[in-house]
């Protein structure tokens, strides 16, 4: 079973490029957190803006770097299933133990339910490591609704789904319907304790890169029954959380890292860095975690 808190990591650039000099100190300094492992080429690694090589070699890099007792986890989704398959295999030879996989949406109104099933279905016939089902209907404009993961959790290589949509109500309704030895994912920290409550075995968060102590003592306390505890970090961030995801994506996210003593960078054209209003509210809401190093 994969369980526990991940952080989906960002792709460091300098000057367009991947600056891997970056990358290794930030994985070093969240080699030393409680994170259960990392999430390379998510929506945060700004995947759909490189190139097949690149994820190839992100993966590699990071398997290197990473501690050997964190998981890897690749985002490998694409358009077909073809193209799925072949980036899935080149993933598990690069190291990665698991494969993140979004659902196809260029064509969604031919993206039925019933096509969908046969997508991820054909996928994990075919992929060498397990396969997590990965609902972002914010990107995607498609939902994979409860009873669609649970038929698809009867599939042998399908271990787990990570779902963004913050609706606790689906996401409860697909812990209902699957078994416990699937890994059901909160999607973000803004309804981790809740979701963990329900039955949630982790979660998959853009805010663990930036507080992954938080994040994590979250999940720990909730499993241990300290929900009050829980309660009181889940509300502290909130405020964060939302900065570095909804209102400003993955350049707040970046900005974040900036400001705690990691490397975020500015994303890779045609994305625009944090302004200097987004740079202000983002520190704003880190000094009130005691967090700013810099």
């Amino acid at each position: 079973m994969i369980r526990g808190i991940f952080a989906p990591i960002p792709t460091p650039f300098l000057d367009g490029e991947i600056s891997y000099d970056h990358l290794a100190q930030n994985i070093a300094k969240w080699n030393k957190t409680g994170l259960a492992g990392l999430v390379v080429m998510g929506s945060n690694g700004e995947a759909p803006y490189l190139d097949e090589d690149e994820k190839v070699e992100m993966w590699a890099f990071t398997r290197k770097h990473l501690s050997a007792d964190k998981v890897l986890i690749a985002g490998t989704g694409q358009e077909s299933t073809r193209a799925t398959v072949r980036l899935t295999k080149k993933a598990a030879q690069a190291g990665a133990q698991a494969a993140l996989v979004i659902s196809p949406n260029y064509f969604k109104a031919n993206m039925t339910p019933k096509a969908l099933e046969g997508f991820y279905t054909d996928v994990a016939d075919e992929s060498p490591i397990p396969v997590l089902v990965y609902n972002m209907p914010g990107n995607t404009g498609l939902n994979l609704s409860s009873p669609l993961v649970t038929r698809l959790s009867k599939h042998p290589n399908i271990v787990g789904v990570k779902d963004s949509s913050g609706n606790i109500v689906q996401i409860s309704e697909t812990i209902r319907g699957v078994s416990d030895d699937f890994s059901v994912f909160a999607g973000s920290a803004s309804f981790l304790l809740p979701a963990v409550v329900m039955g949630a075995k982790g979660g998959t968060l853009a805010t663990a890169n930036v507080v992954p102590d938080l994040c994590v003592n979250v999940f720990e306390l909730a499993l241990a029954g300290k929900v009050e505890e829980a309660r009181a970090i889940q509300l502290s961030i909130l405020e964060l959380n939302a900065l570095v995801t909804a209102k400003y994506g993955v350049a707040g996210l970046k900005a974040a890292l900036d400001m705690v003593g990691y490397f975020g960078g500015e994303p890779r054209r045609p994305m625009l860095p944090a302004g200097e209003d987004a740079r202000a509210e983002i520190r704003q809401a880190l000094e009130k975690l005691g967090r700013v190093v810099k």
